[in-house]
């Protein structure tokens, strides 16, 4: 069994040694990259890393050119890092298609669990698994969303929050147990997270994203109007 490579980007070095250590620790296979540059031509290079640990604040390119371009090409998992903590960051990130978002300083331990979560849904998809709600299909191994033979582009996480969604369908989900399962750790945040990615859901699905229904006060239930 190859092992699982992952592009750690920091120009920290210091940084960029924690991280490494805890997951080779787990048995990945690490490559760093001190700016943002180095980091696309190590992308270029290896065409079988699955997932990138992207730093904002780097020299030369930062974060989010870098998952600008990678985005042009792939949609590989990125969780980004970074020392800030202002919401006009977290909410940019999310439209450029971050997965993840961890604000420094953090536990390495909490970022191993959440690459291992992450990789856990993008290796391990069922090849038989076809969703289809309301004229949209969902091909979970091949991670393809399509409404009416049409591919719709979504993100990693807008992938998994929809595949959430068509699985339970009709069930009221609070945003907690949306964290715990599409995210699958306990977040401590507000719910700008979930509602973030619903508004863009909803935006890419077109007419089909009316099947995500408002719970005010509590979160959302994907019906299908009959």
């Amino acid at each position: 069994m190859e092992t699982t490579k992952i592009l750690v980007v920091d120009d920290e070095s210091r940084m960029r040694k924690l991280v490494k250590d805890f997951l080779t620790r787990e048995g990945y296979q690490v490559l760093e990259a001190g700016d943002g540059m180095e980091a696309m031509d190590l992308f270029y290079e290896n065409k079988d890393i699955a997932l990138i640990i992207l730093d904002v604040m780097m020299p030369k390119m930062d974060g989010w050119q870098v998952c600008r371009e990678v985005r042009e090409h792939s949609k590989i998992p990125i969780i980004m890092l970074t020392a800030r903590s202002e919401e006009r960051d977290e909410l940019q990130g999310f439209d450029l298609g971050v997965d993840e978002y961890i604000s420094k300083p953090f536990s390495p331990k909490i970022l191993v669990a959440r690459v291992g979560a992450i990789l856990r849904r993008t290796q391990n998809a069922d090849a038989g698994d076809m969703l289809d709600a309301g004229g949209i299909q969902i091909d979970k191994a091949a991670h393809i969303v399509k409404i009416d033979d049409k591919t719709v582009d979504l993100s990693y996480k807008e992938f998994e929050l929809l595949s959430y969604f068509v699985e339970n369908q009709g069930i009221a989900l609070s945003r907690e147990k949306i964290l715990n399962n599409v995210w699958n750790y306990d977040y401590f945040g507000d719910a700008r997270t979930i509602d973030t990615h619903v508004k863009k859901l909803r935006s890419k699905l077109g007419e089909k994203g009316e099947y995500i229904k408002t719970i005010w006060g509590m979160g959302y239930k994907f019906e299908v109007e009959r």
